[in-house]
């Protein structure tokens, strides 16, 4: 009998210690903020950190319709604003563009994930959002988001900007 009731409380302190070191904090590792539909909900009500007109040579291609009736409206959550020259961990921003054609609705957005998402590029993720704000998804009904997105192309532009932590428009 004491064999089996000192077997059974072995059992239980082992298995309360290993059930301790699955639950510890995640202080141990980096910080993450993983965004979602509500993330991007009611944009147009932040902070508007510029108004940009016209066409940008810097953009070619990208952000849609760059000629002279384009407006790029940038809107930036919760006033966030740099320390030391980084934006911190779960900074939004979004960029609506679009034209007095009605023609051009394209909402683009990017995010300080953190969490050593893509610490090469100060792990900022990029989104294209429906006009709704919500994740936008492709043709398979997977989210367009990613360090990737769209093969690289809004990366390979905001590398640019590495400087100004991947960002053009200031707060």
């Amino acid at each position: 009998m004491n064999k089996f009731f000192l077997f059974t409380i072995m059992t239980v302190l082992a298995t309360t210690v290993l059930f301790q070191s699955c639950t510890k904090d995640d202080d141990t590792g980096p910080e993450e903020f993983i965004a979602t539909n509500d993330t991007f909900k009611d944009f147009s009500a932040w902070t508007l950190g510029g108004e940009l007109q016209g066409a940008d040579p810097a953009l070619g291609g990208a952000h849609g319709g760059n000629d002279s009736t384009v407006t790029r409206s940038v809107y930036f959550k919760s006033d966030v604003v740099p320390v030391g020259g980084l934006y911190p961990l779960g900074a939004v921003v979004v960029k609506y563009s679009h034209n007095t054609g009605g023609d051009l609705n394209e909402y683009t957005a990017m995010v300080k994930r953190g969490g050593d998402f893509d610490p090469t590029n100060n792990d900022w993720e990029y989104f294209m959002l429906a006009g709704d704000g919500q994740i936008a998804v492709d043709e398979n009904g997977n989210e367009m988001r990613g360090a990737n997105l769209m093969n690289g192309m809004c990366l390979s532009c905001h590398v640019k900007g590495k400087s100004s932590d991947y960002i053009f428009t200031q707060r």
